[in-house]
This record gives structure tokens, C-alpha cells and sequence, in this order.
């Protein structure tokens, strides 16, 4: 499968070091709602990268569910497998790629468990059919067929016809707080835009870094 000649000219803005606000949670909000009101249709898709035990990576799109004290939010099954390879380092990486802006952003940070409160509230204001696949799901266990899956889901929808859904205990969030961020803008001939965040002292370092 050749796919030497796949390509597409990048014609995104300028990104100039005096455009940038020099707090990174501020020029991401500024990102995120450009994306939003350019059509994305999930702006706030985002690819997680997770490490095993045994060092081999593994990706999957996640949704940013909120931005809180200086952490991005993501709720899942913490019996999944990205849940098991956060672990206890908790060292995640973050992608968001904007497409129609010709923008990635992408994120280094440490993820913690959120609080079951804050988790709880989120489950409720999930739609009732999302709220029982999460239910019926064991995330990433192996399962015989679909039809076992669509039973299960069957099954609760009933036995809970007229009752609130529990939230099962694996189920929660995680806040992660980033430690490098890196904004990127496409530009034409290849000549991107690229520029890191690093904390320094009490504020943020920003550096712009070769495409």
C-alpha cells in the first residue's frame, strides 16, 4: 500500500512568540474554542497515550470532560487497561489534532484519580443508554460475542426500568495536570509553527522549537 503521494498543503495562520499568552491553560481555552466555532466535531477529542509495565505504548481517544484547578478531565472504567497502565506514576501524554485549523496540541502530565463525588455527578448527568453500557461494559475484557454484550445491557435497562442506575465502583475520572505543552500550527512548505511551555519559578518558559 503506497501512500507516498497522500498528502495535504498546510495554510494555517501565523503563529508569532507575541501571539501567545503566556498561560498555557489560557491559550488552550483560546484553541479549543477556535476549533469549536471552525466546526470541529469533537473538539475536545483527545488521543491518550499510556505506558505498560512491560514498556509497550498504547493509544485511544478519549473526551476532555473539563478543565478544574489546573487539571484536564477524562472520565473512564478504572479497570480498563489505560486505567491499569496509569497506575501509580500516573505518566500520561495528550493529543488534541484540530484539523480544520491545521493545530495540534499535545501535552506531557502526571493523572490521579478524581473524586468519587465529582465522578458520581458526572455519571448522572450522562444519558440514561451511555449510563447503562457503562454498566453492562467490563472494559477491554474479552467477551464471546456481541449478542452477550446487548443482553447484558437488555437486562439492566430492565431490572432498572424505573430506578436510578448505580455507578459501578470502577468507574471514575482522572485529573491530569500537565508539565509540558506544545502548540503547534501548520504551516505552508512544511515551515510549522511550534512552541513548548515548560514551568518556570512560578510562571510558564516558552520556547519556540524547530517543526
Amino acid at each position: 500500500m503506497d501512500l507516498s503521494e497522500v498528502r495535504r498543503e498546510y495554510m494555517g495562520e501565523v503563529l508569532h512568540r507575541v501571539d501567545l499568552d503566556p498561560d498555557p491553560y489560557k491559550q488552550f481555552e483560546t484553541w479549543f474554542h477556535q476549533a469549536e466555532r471552525a466546526g470541529e466535531g469533537l473538539p475536545n477529542a483527545m488521543t491518550l497515550a499510556t505506558v505498560g509495565a512491560d514498556g509497550t505504548p498504547s493509544t485511544r481517544v478519549v473526551l476532555l470532560k473539563g478543565v478544574e484547578d489546573g487539571a484536564l478531565v477524562f472520565y473512564t472504567d478504572w479497570g480498563s487497561r489505560k486505567s491499569l497502565e496509569i497506575g501509580d506514576e500516573g505518566r500520561v501524554a495528550l493529543n488534541f489534532h484540530w484539523e480544520t485549523l491545521f493545530r495540534q496540541l499535545s501535552i506531557t502530565g502526571t493523572a490521579t484519580r478524581d473524586s468519587l463525588d465529582k465522578a458520581e455527578a458526572y455519571f448522572r448527568s450522562r444519558p440514561r443508554d451511555a449510563q447503562l453500557s457503562a454498566l453492562a461494559s467490563e472494559q477491554g475484557a474479552v467477551i464471546s460475542d456481541r449478542a452477550t454484550l446487548e443482553g447484558r445491557w437488555r437486562d439492566l435497562a430492565e431490572e432498572y426500568e424505573d430506578r436510578e442506575l448505580p455507578m459501578k465502583e470502577t468507574w471514575g475520572g482522572f485529573r491530569v495536570v500537565p508539565d509540558e505543552w506544545q502548540f503547534w500550527q501548520g504551516r505552508a512548505s512544511r515551515l510549522h509553527d511550534r512552541f513548548r511551555y515548560l514551568p518556570s519559578g512560578s510562571g510558564w518558559e516558552v520556547d519556540r522549537l524547530c517543526p
